[in-house]
């Protein structure tokens, strides 16, 4: 028998209204034409063309005018690659070049789901016994791009959730750093990629130990130019930057609600997306919180799992991780180090659920064995929905298995809290099963979540329904660690 779990009223859907303006790249061969057609304009007529797209769109975007710039200078870039000048423009000129070379995307308009919630940073003017906290969403666009976006809201001391209303805009991040690379740290992922070690040398053996983007970009370049590679060599060569697109740090404006902010994909190595993150609350030995997220990135063919630090939600770095311990999707991380090492679920072969430690939350190795499928509803996988929790009688890890009819259901396990290798209870009957409101969607029959929280002695689990929109449950701490510890 199921233990009874209380589905909230709080329900998140796509919205369509969540529009972010985006660099549309017409190709070489429509670009030159239709910038020379631009140029060649009457300033007149370029003036009241740029007049009429400002009416038209700034009341949908913040600063739209530093976009169009932004996108102005791409297009500048490329024609100057070309030979191509293009002369003294006018301020108005120049931003409706950039217009023409803009596009607004719905990130959001196909699915909103696949959520993770975490305690907020800022827990002040709050009543007693309550909490603020912030869920993450995966939101997903035309072609399914995957983006991250937040919401914020309250859980109050009756176990109500009330979440704020989101703003008018919603912004990417408003700076794009790239970092400096170690060449030792840097080759060893290219030897987990499998790339050919020829390919390898002939672009490494240019830099020094320490190097930027773009000296790796001249390499590449040079690469490609000085030797007459195959097809598929080329495509290898090309990887190495897959690679190190992947590293990256971003900023929002300060005047941005988090409501407002989306993480959409930068690197190449995440253009199809960036999916499924797994926000947690991490507290370091000497007291520092981090929030860390695992998420995967997905270039349309290849994953390559990745993982985001913010202490504030305005800044964020982002790396990808490395080794064998951090293959494939299903990525989670625990909350605090035990016995003096990061502690990481995975699941490297898409079937059992794995358990690694690290000196370095970068770098996994080999990882071990930690739960097989053992009931009907998860014989075709088991996994985790989200980071393990702490209680007092073990690490609670949410579970999700896929059985008959490829059904997604949540599950709970108990996690021995000195010796999370061993497991001490599981859930027999599921959690959670998609009722009939529930079950219909892009991918029907669907329940999921990527991470829970424990307020009041109750579990909130956000999730996803189908693949398309998202729901909230909870369920009563002391029931389900006794159902646990009686082994479900």
């Amino acid at each position: 028998m199921r233990l009874p779990v209380s589905r909230k009223e709080n329900t998140f859907s796509p919205d369509f209204k969540k529009v972010i303006l985006r660099f549309f790249n017409h190709g070489p061969d429509r670009t030159i034409p239709l910038v020379e057609k631009i140029v060649a304009m009457p300033e007149k007529e370029a003036y009241d063309a740029f007049v009429h797209t400002l009416r038209e769109f700034s009341r949908r975007h913040r600063n739209i005018t530093r976009r169009f710039q932004q996108h102005f200078e791409k297009v500048k870039s490329f024609m100057d690659e070309q030979n191509i000048p293009l002369g003294e423009l006018s301020a108005e000129k120049k931003l409706l070049l950039g217009s023409f070379f803009s596009l607004e995307y719905s990130v959001e308009s196909a699915a909103f789901f696949n959520p993770s919630i975490v305690e907020s940073p800022d827990q002040t003017g709050l009543e007693e016994g309550s909490k603020r906290i912030i869920v993450s969403f995966r939101a997903t666009g035309e072609g399914h791009i995957s983006s991250i976006v937040f919401h914020t809201g309250i859980i109050d001391s009756n176990g109500e959730m009330h979440f704020e209303k989101g703003g008018r805009f919603i912004e990417e991040a408003l700076m794009v750093k790239r970092k400096k690379y170690k060449k030792s740290t840097f080759c060893s992922k290219l030897q987990e990629m499998k790339l050919p070690e020829d390919v390898v040398s002939a672009v490494m053996d240019q830099l020094n130990e320490i190097f930027i983007y773009g000296e790796l970009v001249h390499a590449v370049k040079e690469t490609i130019r000085a030797n007459n590679q195959s097809e598929e060599k080329q495509r290898a060569t090309k990887e190495i930057m897959w690679l190190a697109d992947s590293h990256y740090e971003i900023t929002f404006s300060r005047d941005t609600h988090i409501n407002e902010r989306v993480i959409f994909p930068i690197s190449y190595a995440e253009r199809k997306g960036i999916e499924d993150a797994r926000f947690v609350r991490f507290i370091h030995n000497n007291g520092r919180v981090v929030y860390y997220a695992t998420y995967t990135a997905f270039d349309g063919v290849t994953i390559l799992p990745k993982l985001i630090q913010t202490t504030d939600f305005y800044h964020f770095k982002v790396k990808p991780l490395h080794g064998t311990g951090a293959q494939n999707k299903n990525l989670a991380l625990f909350p605090r180090k035990i016995n003096g090492k990061y502690a990481m679920l995975s699941r490297i072969d898409g079937i059992n659920s794995y358990i690694g430690f690290s000196d370095n939350i970068n770098i996994w190795g080999e990882p071990t064995l930690l739960q097989a499928p053992k009931y009907h509803w998860e014989y075709i996988q088991i996994g985790n929905c989200g980071s393990p929790i702490e209680t007092s009688e073990g690490w609670l890890v949410i579970t999700h298995g896929v059985g008959p009819m490829r059904r997604y259901s949540l599950g709970a396990s108990l996690l021995d809290l000195e010796d999370p290798t061993k497991e001490i209870g599981r859930l027999k009957e599921p959690l959670l099963v998609a009722n009939e409101r529930e079950r219909e969607g892009y991918v029907p029959n669907v329940v999921y979540s990527c991470g829970s929280l424990i307020h009041n002695r109750q579990l909130f689990v956000p999730y996803g329904m189908s693949d398309t929109s998202s729901g909230f449950m909870s369920v009563e701490m002391d029931q389900l660690l006794q159902r646990l510890k009686k082994g479900g």
